[in-house]
């Protein structure tokens, strides 16, 4: 399915941060707390590895939700995020398509 221009432009927005960039990287790692769950990444460890308060990465981690780039459950206390793969290539294939 090809992405609409507005999505296509949302997840540009998204992506064009870099700390966005770099959670979209780490979640393709296993961390700390992942309790049997693959690759993703809970929030604890996204704050870990970043370096920025819960409020700023859970800003961050909306942006990118809303953009459809990750996916985001809770688990008991912790919130897990793992990425779209789906979404993002599609964006890819949109990018590739577009220029």
């Amino acid at each position: 399915m090809a992405l609409s221009n507005k999505q296509l432009v949302d997840a540009l927005k998204a992506i064009a941060d870099p700390t966005r960039l770099k959670i979209l990287h780490l979640l393709k790692q296993k961390g700390c707390c992942s309790i049997g769950k693959g690759v993703g990444l809970c929030a604890c460890d996204i704050e870990e590895q970043v370096k920025l308060s819960q409020p700023t990465i859970s800003h961050h981690m909306a942006i990118l939700k809303k953009a459809g780039l990750i996916h985001a459950e809770k688990h008991g206390l912790w919130m897990w995020y793992r990425r779209n793969e789906k979404s993002l290539k599609e964006l890819a294939q949109a990018i590739s398509g577009s220029v």
